[in-house]
């Protein structure tokens, strides 16, 4: 069975869209092949600024990157992106939901465009920058475990009355579900992350292509902060993903060159077996970092 398959952005959220004919009114559209019960299923979407390709090995997604190698920068070296609106609104929706969580004086110093901010037009006005500096902002003067309450809080706030509970009904645990949710994380969080590939990895004693490979954090690279990544990113997602939507999810980060594997399907571990928790800062590059600290102070 193969069907195209698009999204589309209505009042209710993101509608898939299944379609045989292209329509401007699309986010994005694909190809949706696969394997689960008879029907094979592979997905691969595109949009404005993102080029999809789909192969039998891997889904990658190039992600408006503007490095004229079509490739992440390499480590110590910023790569350079080119977002297009809806990427931009995504970092607006995002940073203004954190944002309510800042210091009161960040607050305060931002109270002269909360009205700008209050439609589209402002919701454009935010990059990655800013997205990432109100993150900063939320993290100072929290605890490791405030600073994950509040990602789980700005999570459930972008989402509708009950859909955690309906996400539980439409993707049980099964290997048709990871491997569906890792296929969506390509496309749907490239602006967040950056480029990134599904990839075959081992749940429970078996391949399956549940494993999504994120070539260079954009997140990470951005802000430079061990910290930011653990508490602000990989804890509250796979908590999020584990036992919110009942979907077991773990990121393993690697802090070598900033790439990070996510697996679906596979529970994380406890924290304190979680090698990430020992991570020491990236002196050179995290304004809040203690170069004679062996673990970066946020994750203390």
């Amino acid at each position: 069975m193969e069907a195209a398959v698009g999204f589309r952005c209505s009042s209710i959220g993101w509608r898939p869209l299944i379609t045989t004919k292209s329509s401007s009114c699309f986010v994005g559209r694909g190809r949706l092949r696969g394997r689960s019960g008879g029907m094979n299923l592979t997905i691969s979407i595109a949009n404005t600024t993102t080029t999809t390709t789909t192969t039998t090995t891997s889904t990658t997604t190039t992600c408006g990157i503007a490095e004229p190698s079509g490739e992440p920068a390499p480590l110590g070296q910023k790569t350079r992106y080119k977002d297009g609106w809806l990427e931009k609104m995504f970092m607006g929706l995002f940073a203004r939901k954190m944002d309510k969580y800042s210091s009161a004086a960040a607050a305060a110093a931002s109270s002269s465009s909360s009205n700008r901010s209050n439609n589209i037009g402002g919701l454009l006005d935010y990059d990655y920058d800013k997205f990432v500096e109100v993150s900063k902002k939320v993290m100072q003067g929290r605890s490791r475990k405030q600073q994950q309450q509040v990602v789980r809080e700005v999570l459930l706030s972008m989402l509708p009355p009950g859909a955690p509970a309906q996400f539980r009904k439409l993707f049980p645990p099964s290997r048709w579900a990871e491997e569906f949710n890792a296929a969506l994380t390509v496309p749907f969080f490239h602006w967040l992350v950056g480029p990134s590939e599904v990839v075959e990895v081992e749940v429970n004693g078996e391949k399956q292509r549940s494993g999504v490979h994120i070539k260079k954090c954009r997140y990470l690279e951005n802000s430079g902060c061990v910290g930011m990544c653990v508490n602000m990113c990989k804890i509250p997602t796979q908590d999020f993903f584990t036992n919110e939507f009942g979907l077991p999810l773990t990121m393993i980060p690697n802090f070598e060159d900033m790439s990070c594997e996510m697996v679906y399907g596979q529970t994380p571990p406890p924290l304190e077996e979680d090698p990430a928790m020992l991570q020491p800062c990236y002196t050179s590059m995290c304004s809040l970092a203690k170069p004679h600290s062996s673990v970066c102070p946020k994750l203390q």
